[in-house]
């Protein structure tokens, strides 16, 4: 079978190999050097041929492996060019270690494969499109502060915040809304008219993607979204791209939203035969058209954690009915982890109703057992984290293959406190990245400027940086003389002389106006980082920082030179690269992307972003109930499944050694609670864990484990001024809770509570029952405690009695 490719990104005319001619099951084998290694599950994905494949991958089952050999092997024995396949990730990150193996497999015939993640790769088709929506092609991709930012300006202008609207409400159902390919048209079908806070929505969501447009600009949510838009309107366009993709990968399925799996339906649909050339020389069906494309997707329903961004575990486990004779394969066996943290993992996961089974194995034997530590406090119990971090890193374990995960940013608060005082090196991921320093994003607002002159929203975080005299009132006379002329911002600034601001403004305005016409006039043939640099001069920005003597602003002038580094570099590895490329590639760099495992440094992060990451040690803290699982998931459908799948994936993630902690006691919003171990804790087998506990709850606040005191260090607690002594705990609590986690829970039996009944504590003495919500072993009660006032109390298990 022959395949003349459309002329895109390939010589127009190519002939092409193509694959669908056969049968499901058979194909070419590739070199042996290729399947070398792999196991027989693993090596039956490679070789697969049928028209839609799920490889069920557990954690740590080499399906980075799996996806580029396939990759390779659909080159290697000429099933398919390079530019015939499109292989999805979810960061960028990824994608460049599955293109940089497929290089290694095969070497330069990887030449022009699409290995990106879905919004790389939807920028890459909405450039070329970009016409057909009505924009150009040097649309601005606004970050989710800049969507904030008019969503802001939107409100201020409806005074919708007496509607109880803020922009970070707004912005996150806009975002449902989209990710569900809901525009505001189509939400205006079905708002209740005598809704007055539904009508005030859709006229703040109408604004919002008037605003988009009228600024030539796109929201993240928008580049999938737009791109199913642009297929399903221009069927002629969704062709070009169904032809062109013969081989359609895509890696962590389960975390798909409504748009990304309608995204994948649109690329792999058979072609029609109306849009099918006469010279296309393809397999065609009785119909006269084409087949679809190859479907492989690559996922694990108990690691689909991100529900809160709208990911469908629904397009994972109903993948079979979505795409009817679809070959499943499961790849149980696991090369990170050792058995009994597998064996851990299997246990837990195994409570969850909705996933296909499967049991993680290895055979690097079964590991040191799991070490589970209860502290008193939250510091006491970071204080147990950070000496057994100084241990490992005394026996030769690098900071860097050290992590503590957590289920809440707040929990960072002790942990960084101790770490401080341990001298443990750290960072925390997550925290403010580059990109969103203020320096940042101002010398990217000029660059952004240039272009797209059409961006009012970057224009007005420019008009007065640094500081030109051009305030608010000056702002609003321009943006008014724009409105009533009909041009952008930008357009209005040339006319500034006709406005009457002042000869001293007026000057300012047409040399700001210079600075940017100047730039926006020889971007097509300058370099971004020449650019840059010149608006930096031109317009004094640095000389702004420097004449302030403010220490932070040397630390914001480091970054902006480091941000003409990175237009240095973007030009070294792209030669041909242009500003809309730069501003691209930046837009599109994700959180996770960040890490970097030679900083040394040991990394604290939330379970969500430790999710696709691996550590020799991994310490998981806080493993108690209302934290793990999170008080709010309770109330939601699926939510208790979904924090498990969490908890899940924090054990999978341990290659070596696991570290499974949680405290007696938590302050949350100033009031210490007596905390609860979770009841994922009870799932796992109790002779894979060896529990510990703080050797005497009456010591200092940094306990007696405090590397001073054990002698692992040369400072001591007073040095750093912490020798504050807490109240000791009372005797009973402690054994209680020893017994709680080490012998499974406290069992209360059948015991029932009613509002009025008065109990006693073993550690807050009396109370009245003020309420009981929740039914069986999940009963709590609300007790209004005589000296300890107003807690919440897991029946159940906690230690009191009726009086």
């Amino acid at each position: 079978m022959t395949f003349v490719l459309d002329a895109f990104d390939a010589d127009p005319g190519t002939r092409q190999p193509g694959s669908h001619g056969t049968a499901p099951g058979s194909a070419p084998v590739p070199d042996d050097a290729l399947l070398e290694g792999l196991n027989p599950q693993q090596r039956e994905a490679v070789l697969y041929r049928g028209p839609s494949l799920l490889i069920v991958a557990g954690a740590g089952s080499g399906k980075t492996s799996v996806l580029t050999r396939r990759v390779a092997g659909l080159i290697q024995t000429r099933e398919a060019w390079p530019s015939q396949i499109l292989a999805i990730t979810f960061t960028n990150k990824a994608a460049a270690e599955m293109r940089e193996r497929v290089q290694a497999l095969v070497g330069g015939a990887a030449e022009g494969m699409w290995i990106s993640t879905f919004h790389s790769a939807c920028v890459r088709i909405l450039r070329r499109q970009a016409e057909s929506m009505g924009m150009t092609q040097s649309f601005t991709i606004y970050d989710s502060a800049d969507s904030r930012a008019l969503i802001k300006r939107i409100l201020k202008e409806l005074d919708a915040d007496t509607l109880g609207f803020t922009p970070g409400n707004v912005s996150g159902k806009i975002s449902k809304l989209k990710n569900e390919l809901t525009d505001a048209e189509s939400y205006s079908r079905n708002v209740n008219a005598d809704d007055p806070q539904e009508v005030a929505f859709l006229e703040i969501f109408r604004r919002y993607t008037a605003g988009l447009r009228r600024a030539n600009a796109l929201d993240f949510d928008d580049l999938i979204a737009e791109t199913v838009h642009l297929f399903r309107a221009f069927p002629e366009v969704a062709a070009l791209y169904q032809r062109r993709f013969r081989h359609v990968l895509v890696d962590e399925y389960q975390d798909t939203n409504h748009a990304q799996y309608s995204l994948i339906r649109e690329l792999v649909r058979p072609i029609k035969p109306q849009h099918v050339p006469e010279d296309t020389r393809m397999s065609v069906d009785a119909n006269g058209g084409i087949p679809g494309a190859s479907l492989t997707v690559v996922g694990d329903s108990d690691q689909s954690i991100y529900a809160f961004r709208g990911a469908d575990i629904r397009n994972i486990v109903e993948f079979e009915r979505d795409f009817p004779n679809s070959k499943v394969i499961l790849l149980e066996q696991n090369y990170r982890s050792t058995q009994n943290i597998l064996d851990a993992a299997n246990a837990v996961i195994s409570n969850n109703f909705d996933r296909k089974a499967k049991n993680l194995f290895t055979t690097v034997g079964s590991g040191d057992k799991i070490i589970g530590y209860t502290g008193y406090t939250g510091h006491d119990e970071a204080q147990f984290v950070a000496d057994e971090i100084a241990t490992l890193h005394e026996q030769g374990e690098r900071y860097s293959d050290i992590a503590v995960f957590y289920r809440t940013n707040s929990q960072t608060r002790a942990l960084e406190e101790i770490f401080i005082r341990s001298a443990i090196p750290y960072r925390v991921l997550g925290g403010t990245k580059f990109y969103e320093r203020a320096e940042i994003k101002d010398a990217m607002a000029y660059l952004i400027q240039v272009a797209n002159p059409a961006d009012d929203l970057a224009l007005r975080r420019i008009m007065n940086v640094p500081k030109r005299g051009i305030g608010p009132a000056t702002e609003a006379a321009l943006q008014g003389y724009a409105d009533r002329v009909g041009v952008t911002l930008r357009d209005a600034l040339p006319d500034a002389a006709q406005l009457g601001l002042g000869p001293k403004v007026t000057a300012a305005i047409l040399e700001f106006a210079a600075i940017l016409d100047e730039a926006t006039d020889s971007a097509p043939t300058t370099k971004p980082a020449d650019i840059l640099v010149k608006i930096l001069e031109r317009t004094g920005y640095i000389d702004a920082l420097r004449a302030t003597r403010d220490p932070q602003d040397e630390a914001r002038i480091e970054n902006v030179e480091e941000l003409v580094a990175v237009t240095k570099e973007f030009a070294r590895n792209n030669p041909e690269g242009t500003l809309v490329d730069f501003l691209t590639e930046v837009s599109l760099v994700a959180a996770a992307d960040e890490l970097d495992d030679s900083s040394g440094t040991v990394s604290l992060m939330t379970l969500h972003t430790a999710k696709g990451l691996e550590f020799d040690a991994v310490f998981l803290t806080g493993v108690e109930e209302d934290l793990l699982p999170h008080r709010i998931s309770s109330g939601e459908p699926g939510g208790l499944a979904e924090e498990r799948r969490l908890f899940y994936v924090g054990i999978t993630r341990a290659r070596k050694r696991l570290y499974l902690s949680l405290a007696m006691t938590r302050s949350t919003f100033g009031d210490t609670s007596v905390a609860m171990p979770s009841r994922y804790l009870q799932e796992i087998p109790a002779e894979l864990i060896e529990w510990r506990q703080s050797p005497g709850m009456a010591t200092s606040r940094g306990g007696t484990r405090s590397r001073a005191l054990n002698g692992r260090g040369t400072g001591s607690s007073e040095r750093f001024g912490y020798g504050t002594a807490l109240p000791a705990a009372p005797p009973r609590v402690k054994t209680e809770w020893t017994n709680t986690v080490t012998n499974k829970v406290r069992d209360n039996g059948d015991l029932t509570l009613a509002v009025g009944d008065r109990i006693r504590h073993s550690d807050f003495g009396e109370g009245r029952v003020t309420g009981v919500t929740g039914e069986g072993s999940k009963s709590i009660a609300e007790v209004l405690f005589d000296q300890a006032g107003r807690k919440r109390l897991l029946i159940k298990i906690a230690p009191i009695e009726k009086l």
